[in-house]
């Protein structure tokens, strides 16, 4: 019986000196990477409260309006919204589904480690159950030593229940992990299959109002050719923002001159109805409401440099995800859309009181010069790789940090 004692008292003191510190070293495992996966859900989960909260204010604003037209462009907003809504439900559920994959790995390497020292205690303890206490007795060896072994096994036991309350809580989260990976999956496949659905009643949609507007499209020709020649004229982009600011302020002014005097059978002139001109003073604040683009995390601040010696940016640059929907920042026309040297296909929107928004980035443009925009109208669609669009706003060609207004 004293080999059995010398086995096993090393045993079990191996197994309570692991127990005292196994806990500490599961929870310092891979806590960097978890620290980000859940900084990756709260940021989702906050992206689907936004959107969630931009879809049902369009919803509302679809409701509200009366006229056919109007009340088309309104309900293309709102389904955009209900598309990057969707998306944003997507990434919810991505960084939901990673942060339960990678918890359920660290805590299989950190149960790995924690389960050496109870495989010891369980072999050792497996040997003396194998002996019936009347054997031990016949075994050479003192009956005192086999009553002290069993005082230690005795006494030790509730230590070793006390020190593995731990690690079954770990098994059973470990389990409830698994679980949540499932859930997760299954969250994602809705997701995707909710995104396809609206994204063909937008493209529905979006037909039906090019079909609506093709009677006009020979005007809108004429005036997306002049801006794509602008665009092939001027290499800056600040300077071809400034020239269709220039534009729009002569149109404005022409908008804004009296009509034709008409004269009456006898001769005297009868004044025609002269519109109010625009007020002078400039709007204080953008078109409201004023929205980001695109819902993603951001890679550029107003400001920022994104290196050193490079100028500071003149815009917010977004991470989006792959393929996303683009929407106007807020109400106001086409001044451009199409292929810029170095920016991909972008969009200028020119809203009331000298206010311009310049989303760059699009892979795809779903929108023509001379078009009116609502708040959340669709642009169109983020580059399918690495995607970054930039939203800059300017007032009178001065640019403005577009987050002051942005809600």
């Amino acid at each position: 019986m004293k080999g059995g004692i010398a086995f096993l008292a090393p045993a079990l003191a191996l197994v309570l000196a692991a127990l005292i510190t196994a806990g500490a070293g599961a929870q310092n495992a891979g806590e960097g990477d978890l620290s980000q996966a859940r900084g990756a859900l709260k940021e989702a989960q906050a992206a689907a409260r936004a959107a969630e909260r931009r879809s049902a204010l369009m919803l509302r604003q679809a409701e509200a309006t009366r006229g056919a037209a109007e009340r088309t462009a309104h309900e293309a907003a709102a389904l955009a919204a209900q598309v990057q809504l969707a998306e944003a439900g997507i990434r919810a559920a991505e960084a939901r589904l990673d942060l339960a994959q990678q918890e359920y790995a660290a805590l299989r390497e950190a149960l790995g480690r924690e389960q050496q020292p109870i495989v010891h205690l369980t072999g050792a303890l497996q040997q003396v159950s194998r002996r019936p206490l009347a054997l031990s007795v016949l075994q050479p060896g003192s009956v005192a030593e086999l009553v002290h072994l069993r005082a230690v096994l005795a006494g030790a036991m509730p230590r070793i229940e006390d020190r593995t309350a731990g690690l079954r809580a770990r098994l059973a989260r470990a389990r409830a992990l698994r679980e949540e990976a499932v859930l997760a999956a299954a969250d994602l496949r809705a997701e995707q299959a909710v995104l396809a659905g609206r994204r063909r009643d937008l493209a529905t949609l979006e037909t039906r109002q090019r079909l609506a507007l093709r009677e006009a499209e020979s005007g809108a020709n004429r005036e997306a050719e002049r801006a794509i020649a602008l665009g092939e004229q001027f290499r800056d982009l600040d300077a071809l923002v400034g020239e269709l600011d220039r534009a729009g302020a002569l149109r404005r002014r022409l908008a804004a001159l009296p009509g034709p005097v008409l004269r009456a059978s006898g001769g005297d002139a009868i004044p025609a109805a002269v519109p109010a001109p625009e007020s002078s003073t400039v709007a204080a604040a953008p078109p409201a409401p004023y929205l980001l683009p695109v819902t993603g995390r951001t890679v550029l601040g107003f400001g920022a440099r994104a290196s050193a010696g490079t100028t500071p940016s003149q815009g917010l640059t977004l991470a989006p995800a792959p393929g996303a929907q683009i929407v106007s920042p807020g109400a106001g026309r086409v001044a451009f859309a199409g292929p810029y040297r170095g920016y991909g296909r972008i969009v200028i929107v020119e809203h009331s009181g000298g206010w311009t928004s310049l989303v760059t980035g699009l892979a795809r443009t779903d929108v023509t010069v001379g078009q009116q925009l609502v708040a959340g109208a669709p642009l169109g669609l983020a580059a399918s790789a690495s995607p970054e669009v930039t939203l800059e706003l300017r007032r009178d060609g001065e640019p403005v940090n577009p987050l002051r207004f942005a809600g």
